[in-house]
């Protein structure tokens, strides 16, 4: 949507509001495999393929805009 009157402001990671969305792919070799095609098409990685703190295997990314984009695994690890 383009028009004059609006405000493309900067997004920051920890704020209010939507700040993330997540994909849940399929397994730890998907999620890697996605996350290496995004990189290499061009698009930040900001987490890179990794098991979290809560048992969950997945990598974030920023689209166009600077949204956080999460690829997740199915399946808890922990």
């Amino acid at each position: 949507m383009h028009n004059t009157e609006m405000d493309d402001i900067e997004k920051y990671r920890k704020r209010t509001g939507f700040i993330h969305i997540a994909f849940s792919v399929g397994g730890k070799d998907d999620v890697d495999r996605i996350t290496e095609k995004i990189k290499n098409d061009g698009y930040e990685v900001i987490s890179a393929p990794r098991t979290t703190g809560d048992g969950y295997y997945e990598s974030c990314i920023l689209d166009t805009e600077g949204n956080q984009i999460e690829i997740t695994a199915d399946a808890y690890l922990g």
